[in-house]
């Protein structure tokens, strides 16, 4: 089978100190592409959008902090997230011949920097659908939303009551097709780059014995912007390219307890650490390296001339499996 590997990382990304600080993540996701695969890209359905807007940005070459604008970042989310909708409804519709909705989708993944944008994010598809008159929403949900048809895009946007009440309406449906997807999310946050596909994972985690035949459909966002909704069909497999070991080799439960707990105010400690060296020289990093896995490259010093520096941890063999200080490393 010919396949190609790719990679969605993103490294521990931190904000200034603030109320957005306790949202950052880090993850990385690896995928491997090929034919006869159990997860099938529905590439006819794709739909993307772009807009040149300032909504989280990083200007200031003497930091690593971005500069975010949270209440515009919100906004062009759900923008993206209305125009991808519409476009992808749009080549459904003209290549199956019916009306696409949000009952037509198994389980919606978002792009998920924290899950109350999430929970926004499939009521707004609710309401998108309530404006195309779909039969997703009941007559009771139609009567409750009529008061907001008339809102332009913008002011629904900025509606409280609109963003509120749609969330009350359509959260039978969101316990079903959306919070099996955010098990990683919450115990992660804001992942950024893998976020996607690690809510991707839990659901894969989650509801593998049942997702044979199911539509999967996601929503990715970039701040910038850009962003693309497209879906995927799945059938079990054949081992071990299965779903149901796939599952099992992302072994979710295990790596979510075998994570290291450390204080709020060891972090902080961490941070100004790393605000003092974010592009100094001259200086020589920790020797503790306790924490780190096997086989992990790491960085010892940046000498007067800005050369850096590294050493390898040595692999330890248990079992016939590589040990890491966080758990199994999937046994290879």
């Amino acid at each position: 089978m010919d396949a190609t590997a790719l990679w969605s990382a993103q490294i521990a990304q931190v904000y200034a100190e603030g109320p957005a600080r306790p949202t950052g993540g880090a993850a990385a996701i690896a995928m491997l592409i090929g034919p006869n695969a159990p997860i099938s890209f529905e590439s006819k359905y794709r739909a993307s959008h772009m807009a040149h807007v300032y909504d989280f940005y990083k200007p200031d070459l003497a930091s690593e902090y971005p500069v975010v604008d949270g209440k515009l970042s919100q906004t062009c989310y759900l923008m993206a997230l209305d125009s991808c909708y519409r476009q992808y409804c749009a080549k459904y519709e003209k290549l199956v011949g019916e009306k696409f909705s949000i009952s037509d989708a198994d389980y919606c993944v978002f792009h998920s920097p924290y899950n109350k944008l999430v929970q926004k994010s499939f009521a707004r598809l609710y309401f998108n659908d309530f404006m195309r008159n779909c039969s997703s929403v009941d007559n009771d949900a139609k009567e409750k939303l009529q008061p907001f048809a008339n809102l332009t895009s913008e002011e629904s946007y900025q509606s409280r009551d609109l963003e509120k009440g749609s969330q009350q309406l359509a959260k039978h449906l969101y316990d079903i097709k959306v919070q099996p997807s955010t098990l990683l999310p919450k115990q992660i946050g804001n992942m950024y780059t893998a976020s996607l596909y690690a809510a991707l994972a839990s659901v894969i985690y989650n509801k593998h014995a049942s997702l044979s035949g199911q539509r999967i459909v996601m929503f990715s966002y970039g701040s910038g912007l850009t962003s693309t909704m497209f879906s995927f069909k799945l059938n079990e497999g054949q081992h071990p390219f299965s779903l149901t070991n796939i599952a099992s080799v992302l072994d979710v439960t295990a790596k979510l307890e075998s994570r290291h707990v450390t204080s709020p105010e060891k972090f902080i400690d961490t941070l100004k650490l790393m605000e003092h060296r974010y592009g100094a020289k001259d200086f020589e990093t920790s020797k503790d390296i306790s924490l780190l896995p096997p086989g992990t490259f790491y960085l010892t010093k940046v000498d007067s001339m800005y050369r850096r520096f590294y050493e390898k941890k040595t692999d330890s063999i248990v079992d016939g499996k590589i040990k890491c200080s966080n758990g199994i490393a999937n046994g290879h």
